[in-house]
């Protein structure tokens, strides 16, 4: 064989088994504000590195390496992370351009899929806007009802119809909304909307739990799908848990690395709501068991540092001696108010705030003040704790490593926490002048 066609025939093998490259690439503005950015491939629960890049007065170009699998990629453009950041789909043949601003968000140039994506959600959200503002108006139009469910049901069979064989598909068929066949009650499309809201969703389909898509319907689902009547906190948190219970058997079987994400952060909105009894149902039933079968000890340990130290938790045990009395946070006489400092005779921010507390408080009785000195030794401490006099002092030798520090997970001092008459912990001010403008606050129809 020639040597001309021997390499015609390797380059032609080569050609075929060699992958295109393509790029991610835009704009961020205010330029100054960005420096760099960083891609991630989404997985069920968790993300990879997939490559990164400089922006550069505003520009970036990211070239995704030629084994880049089709998905869904977290762009990351500051830290923290889990705030900063914006999703595309790649699906490995288009290159995406985009732009970027702080106070827009991004906006899709050039992908076709996420084109589709943005300009189908927008378009349904907009028309069950409409549909919502029909009930809302108490409107009888029925031909206008229509009209709204007609262009509804246009517009998802239209985009379904073009996207097949797309990424975007699965996200489109998934969301696909519930559309009333004849003019129907606020309550009657609420009951059904509810009935059939995941009808259409695949929990096992890895593009949709890789994303945060599965995880926002769940959010939505819990949280909204409630009686139109007024309900106490406790009756709210009995549906919310009736809903969860509903989720839960969606996600029975699916992947444990998602379920744990889902249920995660389900129990962040929940505990961040102040729906307690509800972010515990979630973990003691579902959340914690998945942790510990994912070896997520970290997770746990938080959760549970949370469910501590929540405002109105009973303030965790805090014991010492005076002399050979052993006294303890629980038994201490009764006061109106606690509150718990927990400090360093070496740490200069403490020397220069708790004075200043000191003065204000001295002539506060109804606030008793229990300050923790997290102390490698003794010297300095003994040193500053007679110039606070007013205070009841307990030292905490190994410092962070303190018992004490670590139950109510100090990562700072000063740390502040109040307490009732009850010991429950009813606020964790940041700074001195919070302290007391809370106490004062509180103590103003208490002082004797």
């Amino acid at each position: 064989m020639k040597l001309k066609s021997l390499l015609a025939i390797l380059f032609l093998g080569f050609s075929i088994t060699t992958q295109a490259q393509y790029t991610i690439s835009g704009t961020f503005s205010p330029a100054d504000d960005y420096k760099w950015i960083i891609a991630y491939k989404l997985k069920p629960g968790s993300q990879v590195y997939v490559v990164d890049t400089a922006i550069e007065d505003g520009l970036f170009t990211l070239k995704m390496p030629e084994d880049a699998k089709k998905g869904v990629y977290r762009l990351v453009y500051a830290v923290p992370q889990e705030e900063f950041y914006f999703d595309v789909i790649y699906n490995g043949t288009e290159d995406i351009s985009l732009n970027f601003n702080t106070k827009n968000g991004v906006v899709f140039k050039n992908s076709k899929e996420n084109k589709n994506f943005t300009s189908y959600f927008q378009q349904i959200e907009t028309l069950e806007r409409k549909l919502i503002d029909y009930y809302k108006n108490q409107s009888n139009d029925k031909k206008q009802y229509l009209n709204i469910v007609g262009e509804l049901k246009s517009v998802q069979e239209s985009y379904e119809k073009q996207s097949k064989e797309s990424i975007v598909n699965h996200f489109i068929t998934a969301n696909s909304p519930y559309i009333p066949k004849k003019v129907e009650t606020l309550e009657e499309y609420l009951t059904h909307k509810k009935d059939t809201y995941f009808d259409n969703i695949d929990f096992k389909e890895p593009i949709l739990q890789a994303s945060n898509f599965l995880t926002d319907k769940i959010l939505n689902y819990v949280l909204t799908a409630l009686p139109l009547k007024q309900l106490s906190q406790k009756d709210t948190e009995l549906e919310l848990q009736k809903n969860i219970e509903k989720v839960a058997n969606y996600l029975k079987d699916v992947n444990s690395n998602f379920s744990t994400t889902a249920y995660y952060n389900l129990w962040l909105q929940l505990a961040a709501s102040n729906y307690n009894m509800t972010s515990d149902f979630v973990y003691t039933n579902y959340l914690k068991s998945l942790a510990k079968e994912n070896y997520q000890n970290q997770l746990i340990e938080d959760i549970e540092t949370h469910n501590r130290l929540r405002i109105g938790a009973v303030a965790p045990e805090i014991t010492w001696k005076e002399g050979k009395l052993l006294k303890k946070l629980s038994v201490l006489e009764k006061s109106p108010y606690y509150l718990i400092i927990f400090w360093s005779s070496t740490c200069s921010h403490c020397l220069r705030e708790l004075p200043k507390l000191h003065q204000k408080l001295k002539d506060k009785a109804n606030v008793k003040v229990i300050a923790v000195g997290l102390e490698d030794h003794d010297y300095t401490w003994k040193i500053e704790t007679p110039k606070l006099s007013n205070f009841t002092h307990i030292i905490g030798l190994d410092k962070w490593e303190n018992k004490f520090a670590k139950i109510y997970n100090i990562q700072q001092t000063p740390s502040y926490f109040i307490l009732d008459k009850d010991k429950k912990i009813i606020a964790k001010p940041e700074q001195q002048e919070d302290v007391i403008i809370f106490l004062e606050k509180s103590t103003s129809n208490n002082t004797p």
